[in-house]
């Protein structure tokens, strides 16, 4: 699980929320997972942008790994970028499992990997 702001060559955006449009979304291609892991996404987004504000996504690579990356909009003083690097660096601890799981089920069932 990676960390970053550049807009650097992407995979699929899993899901994400937007504090300025105050909305969550999830990629429709991940619509079949089960409600329960859909609504810990949700909550794991919504809860990170009120708590710093700002633009979150959760994106795969290319190869599969899941990133998260955030954004803010250039005139938003109130934007908390330690905050930010602080709450991903505590989901990566906290819901390490589940990240991990999204990164395995993006690769079977969206890339067709088999190994």
């Amino acid at each position: 699980m990676v960390m970053s702001k550049k807009m650097e060559k992407r995979g699929m955006v899993l899901c994400g929320a937007n504090y300025y449009k105050e909305k969550y979304y999830l990629n429709p291609e991940f619509s079949k997972l089960p409600k329960e892991i859909q609504d810990e996404l949700k909550v794991m987004c919504v809860l990170f942008v009120s708590d710093v504000g700002g633009i979150l996504t959760l994106e795969f690579e290319t190869d599969g790994r899941l990133c998260f990356r955030v954004a803010a909009e250039e005139e938003d003083i109130l934007f908390d970028e330690i905050g930010a690097g602080l709450k991903i660096r505590e989901y990566q601890r906290t819901k390490r499992e589940l990240l991990e799981e999204m990164e395995l089920y993006y690769r079977v069932m969206i890339l067709g990997e088999t190994e």
